[in-house]
Parts: C-alpha cells; structure tokens; sequence
C-alpha cells in the first residue's frame, strides 16, 4: 500500500476515533509495526495528529474546549496525584493562586489549613476552600459558565493588588515552542497574570496536554515548572531536557 493511502486510512481513523491503535492501523493497512510508526512520526511533524502510548490521538481544535464537568471526568486518577504533589509545595505563611482548572481544584482536599491564603479565579473552587476553612479571597470580573471561570477586564484590576507567593495554573496546550495555551483569550490573559505576580508558577497538566497547542498563548515554555504524571512517549520525554518538569508517578 502507498504511503498517502496508509496516511489517509490513519486519518480517517482519528476523524472517526479521535484514538488509534498502532496494531489496529497494521491489521487495516497489512503493514509492519515499523512502518506505522514512521508513518505517525511524518503525520506528527505535519501537524495532523500526536502520537501516544501505543498509537495516535487527535489534536484538538484550537479553539475546543470541554466544560468543568467533562474535564473533571477525565484522567481523574493521574490529576489528584499531580494535585497531591502540588499541595505539597504550598507551605505555612503561603499566600497562594489556585486557578479555575479541573486538576487545580483537586488540590484543595490535600492543601495545609492553617496559615495560608488562596486567591482565585475559579467559582467550584470556593466551596471547598471554606469547608475546609482556609481564607479565600475571589477576585471580580466576567462569569464564563463553561469553566467556571471568573475572566475579562476586571479580572486583571483585581488580580493587579495582589502578589502570590506561588500560583497554580491549568493549561490546555504545552508545546516546546508555543508554550502554555489555552483555548479563550480573555482566560488566557488572566492566567498569565497569576503567573507574573507569583514568586514562583507552577503548571498542573497531565501529559495528555503534552504537543497540544490552543488558540491563545498563556506565556513560554520556561516562565513555569509543569507538574504532570508519568511520561511514556518519546515525545513527551523531549520536554524534560527543555523546561522544568516535575513528573509524579505515585
């Protein structure tokens, strides 16, 4: 079989699947495992997919964007141990950001009561944070129901009388060269905020959002230490000789 015609199966396969196996797309094309995987490596540096454990996933589109609640359905495993972690670095005295993401907010169950100080974005993230007592402070601006997310002008003045001295940040895209990103501008403004006023910025990201890119750029690559799960990919692996990466695995 030719090699467009392989390269079409393939992604006609992540159109139908958005994930693939690479022994499904060797019974489907009758190729070798070496032939695959040099055929996923070409459709990777071309931008039409990502390569995973075992196969290929999708790239999401720039703009997409899954609500709190399908986020917080995913990965739910490898997010509290990267949140476990996280909450481990937050120390007596710490005045803290915790931003409204779906790996964020994990956090709080792991976080120190006594003596700290959390600003945040994120309105599901309040709830908690009083339950367990901790003094919380919610800066003002726009509601966006799809994260939850409090976003726009006054989100920014708010957050300009404040300094942290750590902010946690969810990300939808980490990538070498385009740095962190997410999907919503005004979002994206709000965390790079968080990130320049904290003494140090940390990243809680899976390593499904390794290679992926959204459509607005939160900062570089190196302005925060990522705080993911174990990675497999030789891929992925590439990003820990490139910026400060913490990678949890129990």
């Amino acid at each position: 079989m030719l090699t467009l015609e392989r390269h079409r199966i393939i992604l006609q396969l992540l159109k139908d699947k958005n994930i693939v196996k690479i022994q499904e797309i060797m019974e489907l094309t009758n190729s070798s495992e070496s032939t695959i995987r040099r055929d996923l490596s070409q459709l990777e540096e071309q931008k039409f997919l990502k390569r995973i454990h075992g196969g290929a996933q999708r790239l999401q589109g720039k703009l997409q964007e899954p609500s709190m609640i399908e986020k917080s359905s995913k990965n739910l495993q490898e997010k509290r141990l990267i949140a476990k972690y996280a909450a481990s670095l937050v120390e007596t005295g710490d005045c803290i950001y915790l931003d409204a993401g779906s790996t964020v907010i994990e956090m709080i169950e792991y976080l120190p009561i006594k003596d700290i100080v959390v600003v945040t974005n994120g309105l599901m993230h309040v709830t908690p944070l009083l339950n367990k007592g901790i003094s919380t402070y919610i800066i003002g601006g726009l509601t966006k129901p799809k994260t939850n997310a409090i976003i726009g002008r006054g989100a920014l003045a708010s957050l300009d009388i404040y300094r942290f001295d750590k902010s946690f940040i969810g990300v939808n895209g980490i990538h070498p060269q385009f740095g962190f990103t997410t999907p919503d501008q005004e979002e994206a403004m709000v965390k790079q905020k968080a990130i320049s006023l904290a003494r140090e910025a940390y990243v809680l990201a899976d390593n499904t959002k390794f290679t992926e890119i959204s459509f607005a750029k939160i900062a570089e690559i190196h302005e925060a230490s990522v705080i993911t799960n174990e990675i497999e990919d030789e891929t992925e692996k590439q990003y820990v000789n490139r910026t400060s990466i913490k990678v949890v695995t129990s």
